[in-house]
């Protein structure tokens, strides 16, 4: 009964891809569509928890190289696309996250030798001197740029540099893009170990946003492809939004300097307001060693607050909201009737992807700051071709209504992620 159960099982999922496949050729080529994987559904909070438990421990960890690393992105973020590699293309699935750097995919799922346009990169190259820091101890020209990322929860993947053709769609008009081929270096995480694995939606792997060389808004931004700085309004209530690269020129933006010389992008929280008051924080409590600022990551679920902080809120919260009582929910979360907010026994603090929903967040990595503004998600945005000066119209693709994954209990809403390329491609 079991084995059929699975063959059943096997059968409806494959029908499944073949019809989602046929769904997605019907829509325009070259143009990433971010998933929400809790979108359309209450997620508890120990759920929620649990997912940044591990993210947490993985964000904190320095990475090792040169071996490799090992990710899941299904356990470790909320949003990821789909994005064609090699020649000829294939589409994969993978996590889009602010909070790391490497863009890799499992080995099993990608094979260098079924692509025509797939190159080694040797530990050699200047990408691979780069990633270390300096030259590799021990290379040779016949050796691989290995690769070893080593996460805080002891999971890790092992694996080695190629360099392929990447698909992104380059917005060449309002509301319209086209396809835009360019070469990128990636992992190809051939060995994965740690308990990452289980997620009721398995991604093939992830591609990081972070601040490093090896990130793909680097390697864009360093062969003249784009301008290095993106952007991102996440749907709170829909799983939809937008990702994009490019100068946001509307709608107008706050900023602040980002903290200097930080591994993520940290920004220095100075207040909280609490109605029309701000809450004074500690002068030096984000003044954590190495770790200074507040994290602003697209992958972390919850808010953190330490306990320094989190107390003086919640009291200056009641303070103004006297009929107001606190629940203990799942019988260990602190909750106000109106909001979802529990203690974080960490000393650093998160800015996340349930804070910056229904906001559109700017990240400028040349002049080093952080924008944002409220903003309505399924709207529009505009972006500014650089060398052109033309200013294009760019929003969520309206794609919820037209196809829907149902995974188990999981209902995932596609959105478009634009890809603002300049016009040399």
């Amino acid at each position: 009964m079991e084995s059929m159960a699975i063959r059943s099982l096997s059968m409806l999922l494959a029908l499944f891809a073949i019809f989602v496949a046929l769904r997605e050729a019907s829509a325009s080529g070259g143009v990433f569509h971010v998933r929400h994987k809790f979108a359309d559904q209450d997620p508890s909070l120990a759920s929620l928890k649990a997912h940044d438990a591990l993210r947490h421990a993985r964000i904190l960890a320095e990475i090792d190289l040169p071996l490799g690393g090992n990710r899941d992105p299904g356990d470790t973020g909320l949003y990821f696309t789909k994005i064609g590699i090699g020649t000829p293309s294939k589409d994969y699935y993978v996590q889009v996250d602010t909070g790391s750097d490497i863009f890799w995919l499992e080995l099993k799922l990608y094979d260098p030798n079924e692509s025509e346009t797939a190159k080694l990169i040797p530990c050699t190259q200047d990408f691979c001197s780069a990633t270390y820091d300096g030259p590799v101890p021990g290379c040779t020209p016949d050796l691989l740029c290995e690769y070893k990322v080593v996460y805080g929860d002891g999971s890790s993947s092992v694996g080695y540099f190629v360099k392929d053709t990447v698909q992104l769609g380059r917005v060449s008009g309002n509301l319209a893009t086209a396809v835009a081929n360019t070469s990128i270096i990636f992992g190809c995480g051939a060995k994965q170990s740690g308990d990452l694995g289980s997620s009721y939606v398995a991604l093939d792997g992830l591609v990081g946003f972070g601040k490093s060389n090896s990130s793909l808004i680097s390697q864009l931004a360093a062969s003249g492809k784009v301008r290095k700085m993106f952007s991102h309004c996440l749907d709170g209530q829909n799983g939809g939004g937008i990702f994009a690269i490019g100068r946001v020129v509307q709608p107008k933006l706050s900023t602040t300097p980002m903290v200097p010389n930080q591994q993520h992008y940290n920004v220095n929280l100075t207040a909280i307001e609490v109605g029309k008051a701000f809450l004074p924080l500690p002068s030096n409590i984000f003044d954590t060693g190495n770790r200074k600022g507040t994290i602003i990551d697209s992958g972390t679920t919850l808010a953190y607050l330490p306990q320094v902080i989190y107390e003086p809120l919640i009291n200056k919260i009641m303070s103004n909201h006297s009929d107001d009582k606190l629940f203990i929910v799942e019988g260990q979360f602190s909750c106000l009737r109106y909001s979802d907010r529990y203690i974080s026994d960490r000393p650093i603090s998160h800015i996340q992807n349930l804070v910056l929903s229904n906001k559109l967040v700017f990240y400028d990595l040349e002049n080093q700051v952080i924008g944002w503004t409220e903003y309505n998600c399924s709207s529009t945005i505009k972006l500014q071709d650089e060398q052109s000066g033309v200013v294009y119209q760019v929003g969520p693709h309206d794609l919820s209504s037209a196809c829907r994954l149902y995974i188990g209990r999981f209902i995932l809403l596609l959105i478009q992620t634009i890809i603002f390329l300049s016009s040399i491609w």
